[in-house]
C-alpha cells in the first residue's frame, strides 16, 4: 500500500500543490478581483461646460416649496413617508400594479426592516398607472392599508418610455419628499436585497458619499441597432460604440446629490432604452461615473448558500434566504463564508454548463 505523508513532500510538490491552488481561485475569483478593483472610477475633472452646467444646477435643485403641484404627478403621494426623517437608506421598489403577491413577499421578508446598525432606514414601493380605475382603488386600499406606496403618473403600457418616465418620476419624488436620505436604494420587487449587508458596507466608506452610484456595473455594451426592435436606438441619436457604463437594474445605490443630477440630466437624454440605461446616460451626462461591486449579482443566477448570501448584497429570488439571514447566531465565520464563497461560486459556473443542467445536479 502506498503511503504518503503531507510532512514527506519535497519542494517541487509543494510549489505544485500551491500553485494549483492559486490558480483555483484565480479561475473562482479573478474576474470578480479585477472588476473590483482594477476597474474603479478615477475622480473627475470636469472641463466640458455642459457638465459643469447640469452639476451646478443639480445643486441648487430645491423642490421643496412646489411639492404641491409635484404632488398632482402622483396618483398616490405618500408625502409623509419621510418627515422628519433623516434616513441613512431610502429603498424605493419597483413594481407592476398588479404584483400583489410580490409585495407581500417583500413585506414580510427583507424590507421588514427599520434600522441597521442604529440608523434609520425605510422602503416604499413605486409603481405606474393603472389601466383601470377599479385596479386604481384596490391600489388605493392597498396603499391605505400598508402605507408603503407611491405611485406615479406614466402612460399606461410596458415600452420603454414608460419604464424610463416611471424611473425619472421616483427621482423627482425623492428629491421633493425625501431630500434628507443619505443613500438611495432602487430595486424591483423580483429581487433580494440584504440591506444590512449593504449599510455596512455603506458605513465602512473611507470618503465622503458624493458622487456615488454603486451596482453591477455593465461596460461595452452595445447600443440596439435593430430597425425592428422597441429599444432601436439609431446612429443619428446615439452614434458612439458603446452605451455608456450602467448599473444592473437589479440592485443599485446612489447618493443623494447623484439623484439630483440624474434628474436634472434627463431633461436632455432622449434615448429609447431600458432605466437602468438611461440612469448611466444621465450619469455620464452629469460626470458621474459608477463603481463596480461583484456582490450585487444582477440578474445572473448564484446557486443558494446562506454563508454566500449573507455576503452578497442582492440575488434574484431566494426567500427562503430572509429565514436563513435571521439564524440565530446571526453571522458566519470566515471560514464558513469562504467556503459558501467558493461553494456558490463554483455551482454557478458548473449550472452554465448543458450537462449539469440537464442532470439536475444543481440545486438552488
Amino acid at each position: 500500500m502506498l503511503q504518503y505523508s503531507v510532512c514527506k513532500l519535497r519542494t517541487h510538490q509543494w510549489c505544485f500543490l500551491f500553485f494549483n491552488v492559486l490558480l483555483f481561485h484565480a479561475l473562482l475569483f479573478g474576474a470578480d478581483f479585477v472588476e473590483e478593483y482594477l476597474l474603479q472610477p478615477t475622480p473627475g475633472i470636469y472641463t466640458d461646460s455642459s457638465v459643469i452646467d447640469v452639476r451646478e444646477r443639480a445643486r441648487k435643485l430645491d423642490l421643496s416649496s412646489v411639492r404641491e403641484n409635484v404632488s398632482q404627478a402622483y396618483p398616490i403621494t405618500n408625502p409623509n413617508a419621510c418627515r422628519n426623517s433623516d434616513l441613512f437608506i431610502l429603498t424605493l421598489v419597483f413594481s407592476s400594479p398588479s404584483n400583489v403577491t410580490q409585495r407581500d413577499a417583500v413585506r414580510r421578508t427583507w424590507a421588514n426592516q427599520t434600522l441597521i446598525q442604529g440608523f434609520p432606514v425605510r422602503f416604499l414601493f413605486f409603481l405606474g398607472s393603472t389601466q383601470t380605475s377599479a385596479a386604481q382603488e384596490v391600489l388605493m386600499r392597498e396603499s391605505a392599508h400598508y402605507g408603503d406606496m407611491v405611485q406615479g403618473y406614466t402612460v399606461a403600457d410596458t415600452s420603454l418610455h414608460s419604464s424610463t418616465e416611471r424611473t425619472v418620476l421616483a427621482l423627482r419624488w425623492v428629491i421633493a419628499f425625501c431630500p434628507l436620505a443619505r443613500f438611495l436604494l432602487l430595486t424591483k420587487d423580483s429581487v433580494f436585497v440584504n440591506l444590512p449587508a449593504i449599510g455596512g458596507y455603506l458605513l465602512g466608506l473611507h470618503r465622503h458619499p458624493e458622487d456615488f452610484y454603486l451596482g453591477r456595473v455593465i461596460q461595452k455594451d452595445p447600443p440596439d441597432r435593430d430597425p425592428n426592435s422597441p429599444g432601436y436606438l439609431p446612429r443619428a441619436l446615439y452614434p458612439d460604440k458603446y452605451l455608456s457604463e450602467y448599473c444592473d437594474g437589479a440592485a443599485y445605490v446612489l447618493s443623494q446629490d447623484v439623484v439630483r443630477k440624474v434628474y436634472i440630466a434627463s431633461a436632455v437624454v432622449h434615448a429609447p432604452v431600458p432605466p437602468d440605461v438611461f440612469v448611466g446616460l444621465c450619469a455620464h451626462k452629469a460626470g458621474v461615473a459608477p463603481t463596480h461591486s461583484a456582490r450585487f449579482s444582477g440578474d445572473k443566477h448564484i446557486s443558494y448558500n446562506v454563508c454566500c448570501s449573507r455576503y452578497l448584497f442582492s440575488s434574484a429570488g431566494h426567500e427562503t434566504m430572509w429565514a436563513d439571514l435571521g439564524q440565530k447566531g446571526g453571522k458566519c465565520s470566515l471560514l464558513e463564508t469562504y467556503t459558501g464563497l467558493v461553494k456558490c461560486k463554483a455551482l454557478t459556473y458548473l449550472d452554465k454548463l448543458p450537462f449539469f443542467r440537464s442532470q439536475g445536479q444543481i440545486s438552488e
